[in-house]
């Protein structure tokens, strides 16, 4: 071996190369862990209306940890969102020394019963508000199927100017609603939404006209609807010169049909 000249050059340069590259990857370590590139400034955007100045301080200040190039981006992302009303946050390093975080807050538009909100997404997250916002109640899993249904109940209702409060949805999948915290309308379970529009239409023209009180609307009916009316006589109804559908009481087993 040691006399063969060629041989011993191409194992030098092997050597050299080596040496080289175990020199080039330790100066490339010291770069990415010396503390001459740290991150300088951090810039946060996004709609916050809820996320305070003091919360993003407390994160930056005990949560990140490392240089510009160590960083954890992931790890970043993640302390951000265990926020309180942050539903996605985007972490971006920019040359030399700064760091972009854009978050994205819940925009809460119902109650979850009393365990929660949901955004307009249909997710649900927990947060505190005192904001007047309307119950949604349901199965487990429907939260998505339930804000759909509520923003078509809201559009459908708004020739009324009336407001729903609340909205039901039962394990057979049966609609019920509140509007304005006094009424309660029964809808069912097939074609909810037309039902509504059908009831829309007629209002003006039927309980509009009604000088008493009403506070249960039954829509499961094919041709009409039915009104529990508390102080209802035919004969106070013969002098309003309104013609009524026909009256029903509710009865508890009926909710579910």
């Amino acid at each position: 071996m040691w006399d063969k000249p060629q041989l011993l050059m191409w194992l030098a340069n092997l050597l050299t190369a080596l040496a080289l590259m175990l020199l080039f990857y330790s100066l490339l370590f010291l770069a990415v862990h010396s503390p001459l590139f740290p991150v300088r400034r951090i810039k946060v955007d996004g709609d916050l209306a809820h996320v305070t100045r003091e919360q993003l301080r407390y994160v930056i200040k005990n949560e990140l940890k490392g240089t510009f190039f160590t960083l954890d981006l992931d790890k970043t992302r993640q302390n951000f969102e265990k926020l309180p009303w942050v539903r996605q946050v985007e972490v971006r390093r920019r040359w030399p020394d700064r760091l972009e975080v854009n978050i994205e807050e819940h925009k809460a538009v119902a109650r979850w019963g009393t365990t929660g909100l949901l955004n307009s997404y249909g997710e649900k997250f927990d947060a505190a508000t005192s904001d007047p916002l309307p119950i949604l109640e349901g199965p487990e899993g429907s939260e998505k199927l339930m804000v759909s249904e509520f923003k078509a109940l809201q559009a459908a209702l708004l020739p009324l100017q009336r407001t729903p409060t609340r909205l039901w949805l039962s394990d057979r999948r049966a609609w019920r609603f509140e509007l304005d915290k006094q009424l309660i309308v029964e809808v069912g379970r097939d074609q909810a939404v037309d039902r509504v529009k059908r009831f829309v239409n007629a209002y003006p023209n039927s309980l509009a006209l009604l000088q008493q009180p009403f506070e249960y609307v039954d829509l499961r009916y094919p041709n009409g609807f039915a009104v529990h009316l508390p102080s209802y006589t035919p004969v106070e109804a013969g002098k309003q010169g309104v013609k009524l559908p026909p009256v029903v009481k509710p009865k508890a087993n009926k909710a579910s049909a």
